[in-house]
C-alpha cells in the first residue's frame, strides 16, 4: 500500500509539470471506491493552480474546486505529455494542456473525488480527523505525547490509526519504532516523555529518509514519472523476519497486529 512517503514522492514528481495546465478532457473507467462527485464535463476548462497533500490524499487545487486523489492499496499515478491507450486497470484520466494524469489501480480501492472546497462536507469527512503532518511544524512532541496518553492500545496500532500523527503506515511504523528502541506491542499511554520524544524524532527522520529515497517499491510502486523507490533496500527490520538485526545480530521477529505484519528486534526494542 502506498504510504505517506510514496504519496509525497508522487506529488513532487508531477506537481510543477501540471501547474497552470487547463483541463481538456476527463475519462472515467471502472467505478472506484467513491463516485467522482460531479459530472466529468464540469471539470473542463478548469486550471490547475497547485498540487498539495494531506496525509495520503493528493489535493489538485483548481481555480475553482479541488480534486482529491487517493491511491488506495495498489494505485499509482502517471503524468506525461502522451500516454498509451488506457488499459483495464486505468480508471481515471485527466487530460490537460500540459499532459495526461492517469490513475492506475488494479484493486480499485483508490478514489478521485471532486469538492467545491476543502470546507465541503465530503472533504471534511475524508480529511477532518487526520492528525498532524509528520513533516510539518504542527507535529510537535508535547501534542504527540498528549495524544499517545489517550490510548491504552499498542503503540504500533496507534501510529497506524492516523490521529496522533498522519501517514505513518505499516513499513514506516515498524522502522520508526526500531529507531526509537520501542517494542511495537507496548501501550501508547505507557510511553514516557523521553520515549515519546525519541519516537517523534524517529518518525520525522524515517519519513524524511524515505521521501529522499523515492519511497519504497515492494511490488510495483513508482512515481508519476515512472521512477521506483529505494527505501526498502535499507530497512532495519521491515521485511527481515528471521534475519540478524543490523545492530545486535538477534533474529528479527514477525508478529501480526490487527492483521498487519509487524517486524521488530526483541533485544533492541524495549517493552
Amino acid at each position: 500500500m502506498p504510504e505517506l512517503p510514496e504519496v509525497e514522492v508522487t506529488r513532487r514528481s508531477f506537481a510543477s509539470a501540471i501547474e497552470n495546465a487547463t483541463v481538456q478532457a476527463v475519462r472515467l473507467g471502472k467505478p472506484l471506491r467513491w463516485p467522482l462527485g460531479c459530472v466529468p464535463e464540469q471539470l473542463l476548462g478548469r486550471r490547475v493552480r497547485s498540487v498539495g497533500r494531506r496525509g495520503k490524499y493528493l489535493l489538485l487545487q483548481f481555480d475553482q474546486g479541488v480534486l482529491l486523489l487517493h491511491l488506495g492499496m495498489s494505485g499509482s499515478l502517471r503524468f506525461a505529455p502522451v500516454l498509451p491507450a488506457p488499459g483495464g486497470h486505468d480508471h481515471f484520466d485527466l487530460v490537460t494542456t500540459h499532459g495526461t494524469l492517469r490513475l492506475h489501480d488494479p484493486r480499485r480501492f483508490g478514489a478521485v473525488v471532486y469538492v467545491d472546497s476543502l470546507a465541503d462536507p465530503v472533504a471534511l469527512k475524508l480529511l477532518g480527523r487526520l492528525g498532524p503532518e509528520p513533516l510539518g511544524n504542527a507535529f510537535e512532541v508535547t501534542g504527540f505525547q498528549a495524544q499517545l496518553k489517550r490510548h491504552q492500545t499498542a503503540i504500533k496500532s496507534v501510529l497506524l490509526a492516523g490521529e496522533a500523527v498522519v501517514g505513518v503506515g505499516n513499513i514506516y511504523a515498524s522502522e520508526s519504532l526500531f529507531q526509537a528502541g520501542i517494542r511495537p506491542t507496548v501501550s501508547a499511554a505507557r510511553l514516557s516523555r523521553p520515549r515519546a520524544a525519541r519516537l517523534h524524532a524517529a518518525i520525522v527522520k524515517v519519513l524524511g529518509q524515505a521521501v529522499a529515497l523515492g519511497g519504497s517499491t515492494l511490488r510495483d510502486f513508482s512515481s508519476a514519472s515512472g521512477q521506483a523507490g529505494y527505501f526498502q533496500l535499507q530497512t532495519m527490520v521491515y521485511g527481515r523476519a528471521g534475519l540478524p538485526c543490523h545492530v545486535c545480530a538477534s533474529p528479527v521477529r514477525l508478529i501480526k497486529q490487527g492483521q498487519r505484519s509487524t517486524f521488530y528486534c526483541a533485544t533492541c526494542q524495549k517493552p
